[in-house]
């Protein structure tokens, strides 16, 4: 896994952010079974419930695409510690990988090393469904 790679690639696509109301950019960076990386970046919108997150952006990309399964991501806030994925965004990466790991990043190098399970282990699954 080139993890220098993933990261390089969120902290670029943070700059490309659109967030003229919160300020807040974030980019993501998520690696599919496939070796290709779908880049996301935060849209934000004057109706602010229209906004959608970097990583949903890159998931949504990655389906389109016609992936479906994913080996790790990448986050990229201006946070200090660097900031976890939103509850919406978990919810959509658990739809495609049980088991992700996940890094978040800062540009001052800041670094937390986790997975989707450690951010979100009561998740909402198919297999709720099938019961």
């Amino acid at each position: 896994m080139n993890w220098a790679r993933l990261i390089r690639t969120a902290l670029a696509a943070r700059e490309r952010a659109y967030a003229p109301y919160s300020s807040f950019r974030v980019g993501a960076a998520l690696l599919a079974r496939s070796g290709e990386v779908y880049v996301g970046s935060n849209v934000e919108n004057a109706s602010y419930g229209l906004c959608i997150c970097a990583e949903r952006v890159a998931v949504t990309k990655a389906v389109t695409a016609g992936e479906k399964g994913f080996l790790a991501l990448a986050v990229a806030t201006q946070s200090s510690p660097p900031s976890p994925c939103c509850g919406m965004c978990l919810q959509t990466l658990v739809e495609f990988a049980d088991e992700l790991p996940i890094v978040l990043i800062n540009p001052d190098g800041g670094r937390v090393d986790t997975a989707l399970q450690t951010l979100f282990p009561a998740s909402f699954t198919r297999r709720l469904l099938e019961s």
